[in-house]
């Protein structure tokens, strides 16, 4: 055991149980929060404007603040950044993280005080609970990287704005820095392949522990390494490397080639961080889910699916939610965020306490035919039937076909990117069209009318979807390839990618 892991070793014990404590109480945790919230909500241009002086319950507060996106905040986050304070919490934010959206532009989603910690506190209480439940803080001793957006922020109306990764980088205590890598130069690289070239450069003889980031990117930075190494895997170049941390995306369609690359399956630690606020993390390695961050400055509140897009949606909050069930995620916060949609849908595997899995975004979708398949069903039928023909997925991505080229009924077109690819493509098309009738009954009413061909697969080129990613500027960081479209933007843009 080295220095740094022998003096965090209690206080990494100590969170652990706090951990346990709130999560076998996290109704009560959450009631709390929210009570806090309102409290301090009263006294902003928001909580005037919305009555929050009626709000002693979650009742009255669905009465007063309904549910909205970005759009239905944009007002008071111009005022914000005209010098106003006290608008949608106390005083001015710390920092706007600054993120794209489809209707918005640019979001500028406010950072506070008292939100930073549920940023930064809860990465750090994930990778701490990990150690305590393992014991593996070995990690702690070595290099640590973290691949992600630049630090460099600029000043919007006063206040510093930049990306949330990059702006969590500035929260990193000095016991810390030491360990971190990359350097800050390094990490102010905007072009994704220069950076990942000189991150190469300067992490090929460290002695790396730990590696987080999102998966594909990951495995470039892996696959950049093997290059200028000549060595076979990641372990052989980094022996102490001992922990993933990972979030953003689902690993299991990239685990066997990440594993391969690292030559052996390692531990990983999965996040659910968002610019709009840290929701959950893996808590367990023995558990599925992740446990939802409820004692953290958050108040949740679930919508069922099917009601997301109705005037008035059925807002549960955690007391009220069940098992197997796909909510579209709502949160308050200590940030200002209220009735805030945060665009993604999870399921409850478990209520006490209180796991998850995410199971898409709620902009990620096909339902050309009334079949609404989302992002966990494809996942899902993908994975089963590659697991059965020992095939491996680089990147994928469905869209649907309504008007075939080549005539008869529409079918699902999946673009998929092989790291080792089936032996018959046609008898693995079938395969996974099997999964999706079995994922989902709207799929199957279709396929077994008539109305829906079987899927259709398209195997593309290597490196396909990271130039498609490149085309739209968005390669690298926290960029994720979506893996449904309900039109065909995405797979017009990879038809010349189509391997004949």
């Amino acid at each position: 055991m080295g220095f740094k892991s022998f003096i965090i070793k209690p206080l990494a014990n100590k969170i652990a149980r706090d951990i346990d404590r709130w999560a076998a109480n996290a109704v009560a945790a959450q009631e709390k929060v929210f009570h806090g919230l309102i409290a301090t909500g009263r006294r902003t241009a928001f909580g005037k404007d919305h009555g929050f002086e009626k709000v002693n319950s979650h009742e009255a507060f669905r009465e007063q603040a309904p549910i909205r996106d970005y759009e239905g905040l944009k007002n008071y986050i111009e005022r914000i950044k005209k010098g106003e304070s006290d608008v949608l919490w106390k005083g001015r934010p710390q920092y706007f993280a600054k993120t794209s959206g489809t209707t918005s532009g640019v979001k500028y989603i406010p950072l506070t005080k008292d939100s930073l910690p549920n940023h930064f506190g809860s990465a750090r209480n994930a990778l701490f609970n990990y150690y305590a439940r393992t014991g593996n803080g070995r990690f702690m001793d070595g290099k640590m990287i973290f691949l992600s957006g630049s630090p460099e922020l600029e000043e919007v109306g006063g206040i510093p704005t930049g990306r949330l990764s990059g702006i969590v980088n500035h929260q990193v205590p000095s016991w810390l820095r030491t360990n971190q890598m990359p350097s800050y130069n390094t990490n102010c690289i905007e072009e994704w392949e220069d950076k990942v070239e000189a991150i190469v450069e300067e992490t090929l003889k460290q002695d790396m522990r730990l590696i987080s980031g999102i998966p594909p990117w990951v495995q470039m930075y892996y696959e950049r390494l093997l290059e200028r190494s000549g060595k076979r895997t990641v372990k052989e170049l980094f022996p102490n490397y001992s922990v993933f941390v990972y979030g953003g995306v689902n690993f299991e369609p990239y685990r066997d080639k990440l594993e391969e690359l690292v030559g052996q399956r390692i531990d990983s630690v999965e996040t659910y961080p968002a610019s709009e606020g840290f929701i959950a993390f893996q808590d367990r390695q023995d558990e599925p889910g992740l446990l939802l961050n409820a004692n953290s400055g958050i108040f949740f509140e679930f919508i069922p699916l099917e009601e997301i897009h109705q005037d008035n949606p059925t807002r549960l909050w955690l007391k009220d939610v069940e098992l197997g069930v796909n909510y579209a995620v709502i949160i308050n916060n200590n940030a200002g965020l209220w009735g805030y949609n945060l665009g993604d849908t999870v399921e409850f595997v478990s209520l006490d306490p209180p796991r998850l899995k995410v199971t898409g975004r709620i902009k990620h979708f096909i339902s050309a035919f009334g079949e609404h398949v989302i992002g966990k069903e494809v996942e899902e039928a993908l994975m089963a039937a590659a697991k059965r023909h020992g095939v491996s997925i680089v990147e994928f991505t469905v869209a649907p076909q309504v008007k075939p080229p080549e005539g008869g009924a529409p079918y699902h077109e999946w673009f998929i990117e092989f790291g080792q690819a089936p032996a018959g493509l046609a008898a693995f098309a079938a395969e996974v069209d099997r999964e999706m009738v079995r994922q989902n009954i709207y799929y199957e009413d279709l396929i077994s009318g008539n109305i829906l061909q079987p899927l259709k697969i398209r195997s593309m080129k290597q490196g396909a979807f990271r130039e498609y990613m490149k085309t739209q500027g968005k390669l690298g960081g926290q960029n994720k390839v979506p893996r449904l479209s309900n039109d065909r933007k995405i797979a017009e843009a990879l038809s010349g990618f189509v391997i004949s």
